[in-house]
Parts: structure tokens; sequence; C-alpha cells
């Protein structure tokens, strides 16, 4: 009963083949692989861009504060939500990388709307020496509380941003997961809908260790790349990169595994709703679930080897019925059995 994080759950056994399949003999370093050549006409396949510049990286942090310091000037400011991975968990990566952009906070918690954009775009006066510059708007899909944004959603942000000559920047740790959950193609949900570069993740959804960079626009691809390698994430021997993304988006394994995890949270979300003293913070829509559980259910829980993030506390202390919010999250691997077990033993 391991709902801690998609990062938690073991690699897909076609990504692993996969990778061994790769380690035979020799192949052309840095990114100049075979493999890499299909990862790249494959993107462009399945995201309907021809054009569109693709790089490998290893974590999400990586992808993130690259892509942005390449969209992004030292000078601006790149606008995002409170709770954007950006701005709470990576220990000012993107300012860093970036040379030292501020980050400019749009919305209430995980979503931004087209108004609540706009208006922090126009809080920095465009020309103005004294004060930050406008820069990139990054979205998060899903985002940072389970939420997805509607492809309508989508566009309305990015006309804002487009409205004032700023690029979209997308992280997509979980851009499967929200796929699935809008039931979309990858184009309507990044290009299409105005979105100028997006992360790809594959990590959390049944890789080792595996991101793609996307740019729609290739004009940004040398600054990237140069980036990439000044930053240390450019492999040498990157075909174990390239054969992880190859294998994810090959016979569909991405979405087939995106499509499992959401199945399984709303298993998840089902067997909770009606349960004594349990609601849900936001609605779930993908592979996550914010809730509150009494604390005495949650002791339960824990005693019986759940292990899931307890958003608020102590466990220990306290009446037994105050609600506590919990994130649980659901990866490909998760059983129907254990969510069945978990919400058992939630019952009581």
């Amino acid at each position: 009963m391991n709902f801690a994080s998609d990062n938690c759950g073991p690699a897909h056994a076609e990504v692993l083949a996969a990778v061994t399949d790769a380690n035979q003999g020799f192949a052309p370093s840095y990114g100049a692989d075979g493999l890499m050549d299909a990862v790249r006409e494959r993107i462009r396949e399945l995201f309907e861009a021809p054009e569109a510049e693709v790089f490998l990286v290893a974590t999400g942090t990586a992808a993130n504060a690259l892509a942005l310091s390449t969209m992004a000037q030292p000078w601006q400011t790149v606008f995002c939500t409170p709770l954007a991975h950006i701005n709470t968990d990576e220990c000012q990566a993107p300012e860093f990388y970036t040379g030292g952009c501020k980050l400019t906070l749009a919305g209430d918690g995980d979503k931004m709307t087209a108004e609540a954009l706009d208006a922090a775009i126009e809080g920095w006066p465009a020309g103005d020496v004294h004060v930050s510059q406008r820069g990139p708007v990054a979205l998060t899909q899903v985002t940072e509380r389970g939420r997805v944004y509607s492809l309508e959603e989508l566009a309305a942000l990015t006309e804002v941003a487009h409205a004032h000559v700023l690029p979209v920047y997308m992280d997509g740790a979980r851009f499967a997961n929200a796929l699935e959950a809008l039931d979309c193609t990858p184009a309507q949900m990044t290009h299409e809908a105005g979105v100028d570069a997006l992360s790809l993740g594959g990590t959390k959804n049944g890789c080792l260790g595996v991101e793609a960079v996307i740019f729609f626009d290739p004009d940004k691809a040398w600054e990237f790349e140069l980036r990439r390698k000044r930053a240390a994430q450019l492999f040498s021997k990157h075909r174990y990169l390239s054969a992880q993304m190859l294998a994810y988006l090959t016979d569909d394994l991405w979405r087939r595994s995106a499509k499992t995890a959401n199945a399984r949270a709303a298993r998840l979300a089902e067997g909770l709703k009606g349960l004594p003293g349990t609601s849900f913070a936001t609605e779930p829509q993908a592979n996550m679930i914010f809730a509150r559980l009494p604390r005495a259910t949650h002791q339960r829980l824990t005693e019986a080897g759940a292990v899931y993030g307890l958003y608020e506390g102590p466990l220990d202390e306290g009446d037994g019925n105050e609600p506590l919010l919990a994130r649980m999250v659901c990866d490909w691997s998760i059983t129907e059995d254990e969510i069945d077990r978990f919400i058992e033993v939630a019952k009581g």
C-alpha cells in the first residue's frame, strides 16, 4: 500500500529490457546514437511537430531549469503559480541557471487563470529599467495538486502570454497522465494550444530517469545544447537515456502506464468517497489525490503499513476525528488489491 509518490515505484519491464538491449557493443556518445535519432523522430511524429528540437536530461529539475534559462534573460521574471515545482521544490535551480531570474507568482495555489496571469504581468511596468522585465510563463500539467488544465484554459493562458509577447513553458512531469485525463492528442495540449516548449516526463511514469525537453520553435536549440553541456546534463553514454525514452514512447507504453495510474487513482478516490470525516481538497482528475481523513483513520492506515504523504499533523497527538490533509499518488504498478486493502483499513 505505497502511495508515497510515482517517483517511488519501479521502472517498467519494457524500459529495462530496452536498456539491456542498448547495452551491446559500442555506440556514438553524447547524443549521436541512433536511438536518439529514433526518439527525435518519434516525438516529432507524436506531437505533429516536424521541426521540433528534442533533448534528453536525467531529471525534471534539470529540464525545468535549463529550458527556462534558455527562454529567459537574467533580468526577467518567470510567471508561475505559488505551488509550482519551480517555486517550491527546486532549491532555486531555475534562479541559478537563469542567472538570477525572479519568480512572480500568479493565481491561487496550483492553478492560475488568464485574468490572474494578466494582472501579474501588468504588475511589472514594461520598459521600466528599475524593475524586473517580463519573462516566460511556466505552467504545470498535471498541477502540483493533481488538477488538469483544460484545453480551453491552456489556450486562454497562452493567449494572454503571447499578447504580451511572452513565451510559454509547460512542466510536463506528469504530461502523460494529463493527456489521458483529457483524452486529447499531444499536439492539442501543447503547440496547438500555444505552448512553446515542454518537458515531457518519463521518470514518474515508468522510466529509470529521463525527461525530454522539446522546443517547438527550433531557434532555441543551439543555446539549449550549450546550456545542457555547461550544466553537466549531456551524458556521454547517452544511449541509455535514449533507450529509455524510445521504449517509453513505443507501442503507447507512456499512455498505457498513465492510463493505468489514473484508473487506480480513480478507484482509490471512489473508495474514499463517503467515508466518515473524509473530504477532497481538490477533485481528483489524474493520478494524485489530496484528501482529508480523520487522524484516527491515518493512524490505522499507518499501523497497517500504508505509505503516503501526510501534509498536516501531528499524527500521534490530538483529536482522532480531526481531519488531516494527505497526498496519495498512484503509479502504473499499483495493484487493485493494494487499493482495496487501503480502503478496507480506512473503513475500520
